[in-house]
């Protein structure tokens, strides 16, 4: 297996070819990666969800939705490892296929504020003037709302579902990361390339597409990593509100919900699924940081200083 120091030897070597550079680049950002503890061990912990939602039905010892009241609160023991609820669920299961749900959800809020705000925040930044101040105010009116308040209105609104608590964050996610992208295009808008790229006729569109989101993309990544941690909190308060994935899915708020009833004598019940969202969240927090760390060489170059 090829260790960190094969890595950054590897990257140090001058690329004769495009081909090359791009595999040295490649392992340079490895070889920054794997030293980088945040990154490594939010890493694992990301890689653990997703092994545990693509491989449930292989775990899971018992069916998630199946009801045994005759071992309704039995402690974790060698039959329920994380014990049973108050209708005898095996908490285990469910947690094992509340991780398709949680990773479901964060995917699919991914895809839709990254490329929102992305698109917004590039347009702004490069065309400016009144552009730029129809889309910033657009952006300010849906910031002036606390993120959260905001996510809860709406989905009231829309009514409990899973599908409409992935549009109510997704509509409360995305100012951020246009904010970001409008930072960084306004940066690139002035750098020699992209004036070289207007002067040999390329359009607009053209430009953003392939010269001024490149340079942005990698910001905006770090940024929907940090705020995946977010969204897995906001998703598990409306599941835990009733706003969320309903009864009988296995969703990590909506069981925490169900065992506050039983937190006294029967901790697991609620315990283990708030353990499941600690980790993740905190798992997705660690890879966002240290990602930020590896993509970004201001922010080496201060860790040095």
């Amino acid at each position: 297996m090829i260790g960190v120091a094969a890595l950054a030897r590897i990257a140090a070597r001058t690329p004769r070819s495009r081909a090359e550079a791009r595999r040295y680049a490649l392992a340079g950002f490895l070889a920054r990666a794997l030293a980088n503890p945040a990154t490594v061990i939010g890493t694992l912990i990301v890689l653990a969800l997703i092994l545990a939602a693509a491989l449930a039905p292989v775990l899971a010892p018992y069916d998630p939705i199946d009801q045994v009241l005759n071992d309704r609160l039995q402690p974790p023991g060698a039959e329920h490892f994380l014990g049973t609820d108050h209708l005898g669920r095996d908490i285990l299961s469910r947690i094992l296929y509340g991780a398709r749900i949680t990773l479901a959800v964060v995917l699919l809020v991914a895809v839709i504020v990254g490329p929102v705000g992305l698109a917004i925040g590039i347009a702004a930044g490069y065309f400016g003037g009144r552009v730029d101040a129809v889309l910033m105010g657009l952006t300010d009116i849906v910031m002036a709302f606390p993120r959260l308040v905001l996510a809860l209105a709406l989905a009231a609104v829309l009514g409990p579902g899973i599908g409409n608590a992935v549009v109510a964050i997704a509509v409360t996610g995305w100012p951020a990361y246009a904010r970001l992208a409008r930072a960084e295009a306004k940066l690139v808008r002035e750098r020699e390339f992209v004036q070289a790229a207007r002067l040999a006729g390329a359009s607009d569109l053209r430009i953003l597409v392939l010269h001024v989101a490149p340079l942005c993309l990698s910001s905006v990544i770090v940024r929907l990593t940090l705020d995946m941690a977010g969204v897995i909190l906001i998703f598990a308060g409306l599941g835990f509100l009733g706003l969320g994935a309903q009864a009988p899915a296995p969703e990590w708020g909506a069981m925490v919900a169900t065992g506050r009833d039983y937190i006294i004598d029967q901790w697991w019940v609620a315990t283990l699924p708030g353990a499941a969202i600690f980790v993740v969240s905190m798992g997705f927090n660690l890879l966002g940081d240290g990602l930020r760390d590896v993509l970004d060489p201001r922010a080496q170059t201060g860790r040095a200083a």
